[in-house]
């Protein structure tokens, strides 16, 4: 039996490690778009704040030692472009050596993980505003902080994510600034707890803003204006986006 996993990350890394102990004998390979696989999305916010010391900490297995431990084929920077389920056939786009090829599988296993939500909102797209999903996200992040020294940032959205960067950026000595759409932070929580959030927010110098948005992002050379639909106006010296994530396909 041949069984292509698409997708190298959690999902899918525990996926082929579990079916291998299950099936010694089947043909196993995993797809992976991004260059590192099995590892801890949870800490990334904590290498940010050198909660976490060493990169290499965030990788709980490389593809080399899948490779080995698993008996797996493990192709990271290979990209699924197109799966025929007819004749189950996959196309595959090779990032490294830029080429194309097709793989035929038995089975199939999807788990292509989720993108960051970054939404058509002018100026997103300028050299310091960041979202937070992988590795590579990361070093941007900690890159940027440890070159550039910010003092001051803007976080979009109050969600884990966002409060754990707003936790980590502050251990880094950076003053913050909460901009978040709904009345609350950290929206599944009741409004009793999340009171007490705040009041600890609060006491932290943390500047937070509710129930408004961010309309526009003007990027100048020293620093960025932060324009929210209340009217109010931000200076900043970066601005990080987590306000939630879509599922990680094309279509």
């Amino acid at each position: 039996m041949k069984v292509v996993v698409v997708g190298g990350v959690a999902g899918g890394a525990s996926a082929a490690a579990r079916l291998r102990r299950l099936d010694e004998n089947a043909e196993i390979i995993i797809l992976e778009r991004g260059e590192y696989i099995s590892f801890a999305n949870c800490g990334l916010p904590y290498y940010i704040g050198e909660v976490i010391k060493k990169r290499d900490n965030l990788v709980v297995q490389s593809p080399d030692d899948m490779k080995k431990r698993f008996n797996l084929d493990v192709r990271v920077l290979n990209e699924v472009k197109n799966i025929d389920i007819e004749k189950k056939q996959i196309d595959i786009y090779d990032i490294k050596n830029k080429k194309n090829y097709r793989e035929s599988y038995d089975k199939l296993i999807l788990s292509p993980g989720a993108v960051p939500i970054k939404p058509p909102i002018k100026g997103f797209d300028t050299p310091n505003v960041f979202t937070l999903r992988d590795i590579p996200d990361t070093l941007a992040i900690k890159n940027f902080v440890d070159e550039r020294n910010p003092k001051s940032a803007v976080v979009v959205g109050a969600g884990f994510i966002g409060m754990e960067l707003v936790e980590n950026l502050h251990r880094r000595e950076i003053a913050i600034t909460i901009v978040e759409l709904a009345e609350q932070v950290l929206a599944p929580l009741d409004s009793e707890m999340a009171s007490l959030i705040h009041q600890h927010l609060k006491e932290k110098k943390v500047e937070f803003y509710l129930n408004d948005a961010v309309k526009e992002v003007e990027y100048r050379e020293e620093f960025s204006l932060v324009k929210l639909g209340s009217g109010r106006e931000i200076k900043t010296d970066m601005v990080l986006i987590g306000i939630g994530v879509r599922p990680g396909r094309e279509n």
